[in-house]
């Protein structure tokens, strides 16, 4: 019953939020279908707990739901108080963080008043009576088992309680093997998924000089290689025989010294299998420059997506492009197989013609450089003298000289030019024409000129490990040399950059969520030292996600962490404590209404909670497991995601149970001695 009410209420409620349906926020609501039934599964097996001790309906009911209540509100406030600092995230991670946050917030909040409302109605009304249980189980039953492994859970952790050693050897050993797993697990992290789009884009950056002639002839040697993996009716041999998957469209594009290219998959499962083919037809083209990437489901740019930009500035051009050729050149070094760009080129080596106006032929004739400007570029290029409208659509007017006339370099200087007196003079006449060479753009960063290389690392080396080796292995020399300084500057930028301020963000977010967490559940307990106890179990969800993120790596697809997977660690505080809350509030009930002392009260705790704990873990675990193994698209988004959460939630049942009592038997024992003394003082 928890699971439709609370998804249907989360719906509205992200409605009311302004939030819609994507693939982020229906990962967020299938997280959350494991989660929305654990307050119900604790207060319904509390229930059946009070009915086996043979009370009415109704009293069972109302008791055994008052008995759990302050355990589901604590763990429920924890778990969407964590997504708090999370809804403030900036940039493209914040808003994809705020669908989950939302959606899991939402379903976990219904499923508290689920659990106290609809579960303890229906019980009261429909929970029959239990049987009896025989006195001599068989063996094989499954109450035999279930019993045999509660009772010695609760046998071992009343042995643990009884010495100090071994409870203090229980939390260190416990905790530092926890937070060692964490460090040598951890690894290097990523920005975004880029998604599984079927299409790739190319860039080739030609040598200076190329005319569209040659261009055309590159276009046909690339089409010999790309038109035999597009079908033929239905059959696609070549793509068969290479194991690729066939190709469904193929275009080239050439303008001035630019060459743009893109290629779309029949299958777009396996778009990412035609990369390497489609680079190495490029990278044998002899001078060319080639970058091939599958766009970033959160960039149009080629590269955006997951990139590191070295952004050179300076005053003088060709000191820039001496410093980007080193780069360049040191960066292929450190990185083979990444995919160096440079933006805008690396070369001065465009041939150009260049006019130098005569100044006072120009001022005799009446004329002024811009004049001069002006009709060259009309004769030469064309330029707009006008415009109109036909059925709403702006045209231009454009005043153009016959191309015979400016078709070849020598006959510039022949060109004639109307004076505003009406005499016509050649070209060279006005000006010196010069044939000269330079660069085809110029950049600027911050009113700087600047040259930028663009670095796309291989798939198996992280983003934050390429950044690392650029700042260490190129920009760190370069200053230590002192070739850079007040004139010249190197900069780290692009996805890297972004990468770096989402992370420290996240990190702050991670903080703030155990503090706030912390403090609320100090407000519940009424307590400083409890929750401090509690939140022991945050080290053994840590090393369990980094386990889980390591295992996905393993045993099913790569996946990296990015700054989506690192949302998990965050999830998992708000999750991981519930059950720990569990032992602790149980116990002190013990303590307070059963009058038992601290080490059977704890004894009896595991006992009684080991079956909700275990009942609503395995159904979060069983949630999850899909969201982790299932293929397709879009699994890259919640895969990282979801095995950080699996993995830190199993580890964390697991061991919980030992580290929490191991701990708060400790501290229940510092209290009895704080009293003991203080008293002792008294008298």
């Amino acid at each position: 019953m928890a699971i439709p009410i609370s998804a249907v209420g989360t719906f509205l409620l992200m409605t009311l939020f302004g939030r819609n349906i994507n693939v982020v926020s229906l990962a967020g609501m299938s997280f959350a279908i494991g989660l929305v039934v654990d307050n119900s599964i604790v207060v319904f097996e509390n229930i059946f707990r009070h009915r086996e001790m043979g009370k009415s309906r109704a009293q069972a009911a109302y008791d055994g739901t008052v008995e759990v209540w302050g355990a589901v509100l604590s763990s429920t406030l924890t778990t969407i108080a964590v997504f708090l600092p999370v809804v403030f995230v900036e940039q493209e991670a914040g808003q994809l963080f705020r669908d989950i946050a939302i959606a899991i917030s939402s379903a976990v909040g219904l499923s508290l008043i689920v659990s106290i409302t609809v579960i303890p109605s229906l019980s009261s009304k429909i929970l029959t009576k239990t049987k009896e249980r025989p006195s001599k189980p068989h063996r094989l039953s499954v109450y035999r088992w279930a019993a045999l492994f509660t009772n010695g859970v609760a046998a071992f952790v009343y042995w643990i309680c009884g010495r100090v050693s071994t409870r203090l050897a229980v939390v260190v050993v416990m905790t530092g093997l926890a937070i060692g797993m964490a460090w040598s697990l951890m690894p290097k992290t990523e920005y975004l998924p880029e998604g599984n789009r079927e299409m790739l884009f190319g860039i080739l950056l030609p040598p200076p000089g190329y005319n569209l002639e040659e261009l055309g002839h590159i276009a046909e040697t690339i089409e010999a290689k790309v038109l035999p993996l597009i079908e033929d009716d239905g059959h696609a041999g070549t793509a068969e025989e290479l194991g690729l998957p066939p190709v469904k469209n193929f275009f080239y594009v050439a303008w001035g010294q630019q060459v743009f290219m893109g290629i779309i998959s029949k299958v777009q499962e396996r778009t990412r299998e035609l990369l390497p083919y489609v680079y190495g037809v490029l990278q044998k083209i002899p001078g060319m420059i080639a970058i091939v990437q599958q766009p970033s489901l959160f960039s149009g740019d080629i590269g955006a997506g997951r990139s590191v930009d070295i952004e050179i500035k300076g005053p003088d051009l060709p000191r820039l492009i001496e410093l980007g050729q080193r780069i360049f050149g040191q960066v292929s070094g450190i990185l083979p197989g990444a995919q160096i760009r440079p933006i805008p080129s690396l070369d001065l080596g465009n041939p150009e013609m260049r006019l130098i106006p005569n100044r006072d032929r120009l001022s005799r004739l009446g004329m002024t450089t811009t004049d001069l400007g002006r009709t060259v570029d009309a004769l030469v290029d064309g330029a707009t003298a006008s415009n109109y409208r036909i059925a709403g659509e702006e045209i231009d007017l454009i005043v153009k000289g016959h191309e015979s006339r400016a078709g070849r370099i020598q006959d510039l200087e022949g060109l004639l030019i109307q004076t505003p007196a009406g005499k016509k003079v050649t070209l060279g006449s006005l000006a010196e024409i010069r044939l000269t060479e330079g660069p085809t753009q110029i950049n600027h960063i911050g009113s700087e000129r600047s040259i930028t290389i663009q670095v796309i690392p291989p798939r198996e080396v992280a983003l934050e490990s390429a950044m690392e080796m650029v700042r260490d292995q190129v920009v760190a020399p370069l200053k230590g040399q002192g070739e850079l300084g007040q004139l010249y500057r190197i900069d780290v930028s692009g996805t890297a950059d972004d990468l770096t301020r989402t992370r420290r963000a996240l990190q702050w977010n991670l903080l703030l969520a155990i503090v706030i967490s912390y403090l609320l559940m100090s407000a519940l307990f009424e307590n400083f030292f409890y929750p401090f106890v509690i939140m022991f179990s945050v080290p053994l969800a840590a090393a369990g996600g980094f386990l889980g993120l390591f295992l996905v790596n393993a045993f099913i697809a790569r996946q990296a962490l990015d700054v989506i997977t690192m949302l998990g660690f965050v999830i998992l505080i708000g999750i991981v404590v519930n059950n720990a809350i569990l032992i602790v509030h149980q116990a002190l009930n013990n303590i307070r209404d059963g009058g038992m002392a601290a080490r059977e009260a704890i004894r009896e705790s595991v006992r009684s909670r080991i079956r909700p704990i275990y009942m609503s873990s395995v159904t979060s675990l069983l949630a999850l497991v899909p969201l982790v193994v299932s293929p397709g698209a879009g699994s890259e988004f919640y895969r990282g995601l979801g095995s950080v959460v699996l993995g830190g939630l199993l580890v964390s049942t697991v061991f919980t149970v030992f580290l929490v009592p191991s701990l708060f038997s400790l501290v229940l024992d510092a209290f009895a001695g704080v009293k003991r003394v203080v008293h002792g003082l008294a008298k």
